[in-house]
């Protein structure tokens, strides 16, 4: 078990299977790119599997979210997704994406054990998507999605953020579309992992702005805490239902106290937050020869002394050395 000294357990896992992206979010990394890992430095499949199989049979993880820079990247991601599948017990296994390769990837990854998508859209106008992502590929995403719906992979789930003077004004469009479309859309407060460290917390929409700007054309009726458990959104029901609407308030509205999750960066590293400025390596582990048991105490260790919170409302907080897309989403 994965417990840290405020007694939260860990079982949800998050794992980046690269760095790389085929967009270049503005909140995310400089036009030019990023610097990325040499393939050396990667886990290979083998790794991740093994380290998948050792927080599921060990570690008592239930869930793992397969992330990136851009999951859909990496090669081998089919055949990790089926062998993942094989284990006992077996993991509910999902994916954030940018969508762009769903629309080929699709059906093969429901094949292979996965259960359901995460794709990022952060505006129904392709010009926006053009200025925000730098890439020409609104069109690529919506298929995917469609792919993706078709497949089986629901609830496909939409992650959006929302930046003042590009998409600002489109929170109920949004919202419309995925309810038309049977998405289930969450908004996600713009936070501090860009590889320029540009953002600014008064420069931000935040989750207030967000329920705000819906309220003006839909009805939301809160879900409750007791639905909400340890998941990082905060969900209203829609006119009634059975659409909901989540929103994650990672700055203004931090959940800290019921997090249930564990980190694996692409580079075989464990992270206790995604704000977190330090990592404990399990690839030297594994390419030393360690056993199981071994890697499984130093994963242990690692998340025992797992912070109470994230420390954005700390004055003297510091963005992580590494952005978003090399520590995974």
């Amino acid at each position: 078990m994965l417990i840290d000294t405020y007694g939260r357990v860990a079982t949800d896992l998050r794992v980046s299977l690269t760095d790389r992206c085929n967009l270049r979010c503005t909140y995310c990394m400089p036009e030019e790119g990023l610097q990325w890992l040499a393939k050396p430095d990667l886990l290979t499949d083998d790794e991740i599997v093994r380290l998948i199989r050792i927080a599921v049979t060990d570690l008592g993880i239930t869930e793992v979210r397969f992330t990136g820079g851009e999951p859909l990247l990496r090669p081998g991601l089919v055949g990790i997704v089926e062998r993942c599948a094989a284990l006992e017990p077996r993991p509910r296994m999902s994916i954030t994406t940018n969508g762009i390769g769903l629309k080929r990837t699709a059906g093969a990854l429901k094949a292979a054990g996965l259960d359901r998508v995460n794709v990022s859209l952060d505006t129904l106008r392709p010009e926006v998507f053009k200025t925000l992502t730098r890439r020409d590929r609104h069109k690529d995403v919506i298929e995917g999605m469609a792919a993706a719906r078709e497949a089986g992979l629901t609830p496909v789930k939409v992650n959006t953020v929302l930046m003042p003077g590009l998409n600002g004004d489109e929170a109920p469009d949004l919202l419309a579309w995925a309810v038309e479309h049977d998405y289930e859309l969450r908004f996600i407060e713009q936070m501090p992992l860009d590889a320029q460290h540009g953002w600014k917390r008064d420069g931000m929409i935040t989750a207030g702005d967000i329920l705000t700007s819906l309220r003006t054309r839909f009805t939301l009726t809160p879900e409750g805490a007791d639905e909400r458990g340890s998941a990082p959104a905060e969900r209203w029901v829609v006119d009634g239902g059975p659409h909901t609407v989540g929103v994650i308030a990672s700055v203004t509205r931090p959940f800290c106290g019921s997090c249930d999750r564990t980190r694996l960066t692409a580079d075989g590293q464990v992270r206790t937050c995604l704000f977190a400025r330090e990592e404990s390596d399990l690839r030297a582990a594994l390419r030393s020869d360690a056993g199981d048991e071994e890697i499984a105490r130093l994963w242990k260790l690692a998340m025992w002394g797992k912070k109470a919170g994230s420390g954005l409302d700390d004055p003297s907080f510091l963005q992580p050395d590494r952005p978003m897309s090399a520590i995974g989403g």
